[in-house]
């Protein structure tokens, strides 16, 4: 499970990041960094590919397959389970040609086995932007308005994240990354074999603020170590 995840850096900082590693010079205008709370049913910032070239955007995180009857059920496929995939009538297509990376630089999940569960955020050991596996669809409304939504993928936690949670999403590294977002590339034998555990060794955790439980809450208080405090 992938509930809420953080984007927290400025947008110079992401403009570097996108012209780095997608080579895309030509940005949205905004990008809405950063961001703490990130929540289902909000915008995501998201890349994808026409095959020759990359593209950057919003897409709604939460699901709507092209076929679905309305908009409703994206608030139930926030994530999909990196096993079944090709199982899922819902994910199969998007699975071919559909995929995506949603940008984030850290992930909350809360511990369990307490009256109140404690908000964890895990990130990489540098604090970097990391890209996280995703499948994206295009929805029409009756009005004829299109919606681009996307979900999380999820695999099992790596030893790290174990400790606190069964699931953890999909992070690409560079070597996985430009293949994943080919639409061209249909091997779905090979893609299911980057959808694995990230190395724990290069990430973090630490414990912050349950203020992040709020959606409405999104400053940088929530991702204070509050172990420092």
């Amino acid at each position: 499970m992938c509930g809420r995840f953080t984007l927290g850096i400025d947008e110079r900082a992401l403009k570097q990041f996108i012209q780095k590693v997608f080579d895309i010079e030509q940005s949205p205008p905004n990008l809405n960094v950063p961001r703490y709370n990130i929540a289902p049913g909000q915008d995501v910032l998201s890349v994808i590919s026409d095959g020759t070239k990359y593209r950057i955007g919003p897409l709604k995180w939460g699901f709507v397959p092209s076929f679905a009857k309305d908009e409703k059920s994206g608030f139930k496929m926030i994530n999909a389970k990196s096993e079944t995939l090709n199982e899922r009538v819902s994910y199969r297509s998007s699975f071919e040609s559909k995929r995506c990376v949603i940008l984030a630089d850290g992930f909350y999940e809360w511990e369990k086995g307490t009256s109140e569960k404690q908000p964890m955020h895990f990130s990489m050991k540098d604090s970097g932007v990391f890209p996280i596996a995703g499948l994206w669809s295009s929805f029409t409304r009756t009005d004829g308005t299109k919606l681009y939504s996307c979900t999380i993928i999820t695999c099992e936690a790596n030893r790290l994240l174990g400790k606190i949670h069964d699931r953890m999403p999909v992070i690409l590294d560079d070597s996985s990354l430009k293949r994943w977002l080919d639409p061209t590339f249909h091997d779905m034998t090979f893609l299911t074999q980057l959808l694995k555990p990230y190395d724990p060794d290069l990430m973090k955790m630490f414990p912050v603020s349950k203020l992040v439980n709020q959606v409405s809450n999104d400053s940088i208080e929530c991702i204070k170590d509050i172990s420092e405090s």
